[in-house]
């Protein structure tokens, strides 16, 4: 009786742990909602020119906080001209929406409209802040996607560790009745922290991402331009991709050898950046689920340069899937079923 005891209340309280690490991680969310800076709404047809950091990051809108802890909420149009200051006769380099990443420095000029938001006009950013930008937003994607499912997995883990708690409570009960059902009650007792193991592992896999889906499109020289055949497999990944639960896209650019190197990088950066964009348009992927595209240039070729054959292969673009592990694996059983007849009948489990 004393083993089986002991057994009962480790089991007690490694269910207390998790519903205090879990409460404790909403306690932390909620705290650090409330404590956000104040926002700024601008007038309808006000004319505003703003800098500040970018903080938040949506599919048409992005937050910048300025030198005061302001916020102001961005929305992107058809019309907002993105670039980057400087360069050759100081008219800047263009760029994609997309490369308006949290944690860039940056300049909005625009107007508000009726819901208070600043309508971008023009954008503007040093391009040694958005190599910035770029290092630190490929850290962060990957994390966010992972906090999102997360969020699900606590509400999950405390429910079942209150079915658990509500079980463990009748195992108590029947022990103490009759010792007919000491069996029954240790059977059980065992399931139970075996649950709570399963669990734990499916938490601790949140934190890791599988590789579900990979495939290549190939360009011509020189060109950042879709072929239909590269169009017909972005149609098919995509598909796979919003089939999928807790994915992510990476999506990278590669170029030949063929020309300057430079050139090469800036050339390879347009590849990723128009698979993004049909990617977007086309099937209407969130890019909050799609990892920063970057442009590796010659670098990593998969074929010799040297042939016609191979620098065919190496002008590319990688697209893989990346579905989070802890979603993957099946919820652990935390209502072990009883095959002892001999065990007298319990009050009824609390749910």
């Amino acid at each position: 009786m004393n083993s089986r005891s002991n057994r009962l209340r480790l089991s007690t309280v490694a269910v207390a742990i998790i519903l205090s690490l879990s409460s404790l991680a909403l306690a932390q969310d909620n705290t650090a909602t409330n404590q956000g800076d104040s926002t700024r709404s601008v007038a309808s047809g006000q004319k505003m020119k703003l800098k500040g950091v970018v903080t938040q990051r949506g599919a048409d809108t992005f937050t910048v906080k300025d030198i005061n802890g302001v916020e102001t909420t961005v929305l992107l149009t058809d019309r907002t001209s993105v670039k980057s200051k400087g360069g050759f006769l100081r008219s800047g380099t263009n760029y994609a929406v997309t490369n308006i990443l949290r944690g860039l420095n940056l300049e909005v000029e625009g107007r508000g409209d009726t819901s208070g938001q600043l309508v971008a006009e023009k954008v503007r950013f040093d391009n040694d802040d958005l190599n910035v930008a770029r290092a630190l937003q490929a850290r962060v994607d990957p994390v966010e996607s992972r906090v999102g499912s997360a969020e699900g997995r606590i509400n999950e883990v405390e429910q079942n560790a209150q079915r658990l708690s509500g079980q463990l409570d009748e195992l108590a009960a029947v022990s103490n009745a009759a010792r007919g059902g000491a069996k029954a009650a240790q059977e059980t007792a065992d399931a139970a922290i075996s649950g709570v193991n399963a669990t734990n592992e499916r938490i601790s896999a949140l934190d890791d991402f599988t590789v579900q889906q990979s495939m290549a499109v190939n360009f011509k020289v020189g060109s950042a331009v879709l072929s239909p055949e590269a169009k017909t497999s972005l149609d098919q990944i995509a598909q796979q991709a919003l089939n999928a639960k807790g994915y992510v896209l990476e999506v990278r650019g590669f170029a030949s050898a063929d020309g300057n190197e430079n050139a090469n990088r800036r050339l390879s950066q347009r590849r990723a950046d128009a698979v993004v964009r049909y990617l977007a348009e086309m099937h209407r992927i969130p890019l909050r689920r799609i990892v920063t595209p970057f442009g590796y240039g010659e670098s990593q070729a998969v074929a010799d340069n040297a042939t016609r054959e191979g620098r065919q292969q190496n002008r590319r673009v990688e697209v893989s899937v990346l579905v989070n592990r802890g979603l993957m694996q099946p919820a652990p059983n935390m209502n072990p079923t009883r095959t002892d007849s001999a065990t007298p009948a319990a009050p009824p489990v609390s749910q």
